[in-house]
């Protein structure tokens, strides 16, 4: 799949997921809109290169203070989204 992924995340504190895939399903880019900052730019750093399904082993279920879901869980929803 190569494009953009628009994605509003549920539960947590950012609102806005864009990743910009290859025809790879390589993460070229990952932009998070609010939500805690300097973790969100880290995060972006760690996956831009990897591939989708990676990404998603790795980041899908972790939670939050509590919560059932978190940004980086959310990210994992993000690429879940599409095929």
């Amino acid at each position: 799949m190569k494009g953009i992924i628009e994605y509003t995340p549920k539960g947590v504190c950012s609102t806005h997921i864009t990743i910009s895939l290859d025809e790879n399903d390589i993460i070229q880019s990952l932009k998070v809109e609010n939500g805690c900052n300097g973790n969100l730019k880290g995060i972006s750093k760690l996956v831009v290169g990897r591939k989708k399904d990676e990404i998603i082993s790795l980041l899908d279920g972790i939670n939050c203070n509590g919560r059932v879901t978190s940004c980086p869980d959310q990210i994992a929803q993000a690429l879940k989204s599409v095929d």
